[in-house]
């Protein structure tokens, strides 16, 4: 009598897997953890603030581009509570980061773990969910712009709905031509026509723009002059 029952339980452990493994709320189960886990990786990436609108301009002061400045405008909204600190990054050739300034709030730190260098931004005040603001920074660069074929990038570190670059070149020394890269592909697009312009004193401006640019993707402008 016990060596039949014993000799059973292989078979009804494989009545019961079968039923198990295809039973619907077995399926479903698969479905929300699959679901659980894009959430869990969503709010990885969500971070302190998402970024509404962010405008990256560069200014070639001179046609050798010993001088130029960056100005950035960024408007963002915090995504967590009890937030009193912003940190901004630049990067680049050339002493970078001569007379930074910022409004609002007020640079107190930087450091340099690798080829970036991270500003911390004291926010002067304790900002909570929703709360939003804009960004206004500024500095200069010396020796940074010396080759015939150069670029101006954006790397995107936040969730951002929409994009904008751009280059001032001065009225002596125009771009020959100039095109898109996506750091992920490594391919060059050639912006269009429309995306370069002159301006009213002589000056031009390249530039382009996007919606909602993929996380942790970096773009350049890159030209030849």
């Amino acid at each position: 009598m016990t060596d039949d029952v014993t000799t059973s339980y292989p078979g009804q452990l494989s009545r019961w897997l079968i039923r198990l493994l295809g039973s619907p709320w077995l399926e479903r189960l698969f479905e929300l953890w699959k679901s659980a886990q894009k959430i869990i990786r969503g709010l990885a990436d969500e971070g302190m603030y998402e970024v509404i609108y962010y405008e990256s301009t560069l200014e070639l002061l001179d046609k050798r581009g010993e001088r130029a400045l960056v100005r950035k405008h960024e408007k963002v909204r915090y995504l967590q509570n009890s937030i009193i600190a912003y940190q901004d990054q630049a990067w680049g050739d050339g002493e970078i980061l001569i007379n930074y300034r910022c409004t609002p709030g007020l640079p107190v730190d930087r450091y340099r773990p690798g080829k970036k260098t991270y500003i911390l931004i004291s926010l002067r005040e304790v900002k909570n969910r929703g709360d939003e603001d804009e960004f206004n920074i500024e500095w200069e660069v010396r020796q940074g712009f010396l080759r015939q074929t150069e670029l101006w990038e954006a790397e995107i570190n936040h969730r951002m709905k929409k994009l904008k670059i751009q280059v001032i070149f001065p009225s002596s020394r125009p771009p020959r031509r100039a095109s898109l890269v996506q750091e992920s592909s490594q391919r060059a697009r050639p912006l269009s026509e429309d995306a370069q312009v002159r301006l009213p004193d002589g000056r031009w401006l390249v530039h382009w723009e996007t919606s909602q640019p993929r996380l942790h993707e970096t773009y350049s402008l890159r030209w030849e002059w």
